[in-house]
């Protein structure tokens, strides 16, 4: 049996995985926690009934025995996220016979406070020195009005100019589209997956990762 775990994009992927390996070596469960053996990446929720209703045929044959899902809060927040991925889990469940209903969905909404995504949440976990992307925020106090970033667009910025400027070495630098990017910096020590903020997200690793 799989549990599948549905993903937003690449870069929560790079991060859910980099969390499922920390906490595997401090949590003793049936199965290790990256029992989570499949990873299904998509690029919105425009696009999540059309990845559910494409795992359809491997409910139904048995070959899945969870569902994991997680989203970015966004600005709508968790309950409205929440209510947009169950209205497509909904839709996809009534179309299964009834013995496939042994299948279960979780739903985990990336959020800090109650809104955001990845980058807000990364950015509440920096663990290093961000000397240069702390600059940004004098650089969008300065922008007109009209030109200021949003929260999304501007956590997005300073993420990247702190794993390329902030955590790279010089050496590094030199092969940032490599060593700098999302893939290699969540191999880094640069956030801390210790903290407080990724509680729920480890408990909901944790139980989708747990077998019969």
């Amino acid at each position: 049996m799989s549990n599948v775990l549905i993903v937003e994009s690449e870069n929560d992927k790079y991060f859910i995985e980099a969390v499922i390996n920390h906490i595997s070596a401090n949590i003793e469960i049936g199965q290790p926690i990256c029992a989570i053996d499949e990873y299904e990446c998509l690029g919105g929720i425009s696009k999540l009934e059309e990845r559910l209703r494409a795992l359809t045929h491997r409910i139904i044959k048995g070959e899945i025995d969870k569902v994991g899902i997680i989203f970015d809060a966004d600005a709508i927040g968790v309950e409205r996220r929440t209510e947009q991925i169950q209205e497509k889990i909904d839709l996809i469940v009534a179309e299964l016979p009834d013995e496939s209903f042994e299948v279960k969905f979780f739903i985990y909404i990336q959020n800090s406070k109650g809104n955001g995504e990845l980058e807000t949440v990364l950015r509440a976990i920096k663990s290093q020195d961000a000397t240069v992307a702390d600059c940004l925020e004098s650089w969008q106090e300065c922008l007109p009005s009209d030109k200021k970033l949003s929260k999304k667009d501007f956590d997005k910025i300073w993420i990247q100019i702190y794993q390329r400027y902030d955590c790279c070495t010089k050496k590094e630098s030199k092969r940032a589209g490599e060593k700098c990017n999302n893939e290699a910096s969540f191999k880094k020590d640069i956030y801390n997956l210790n903290d407080d903020i990724l509680y729920d997200l480890k408990t909901f690793l944790t139980q989708l990762g747990e077998q019969k």
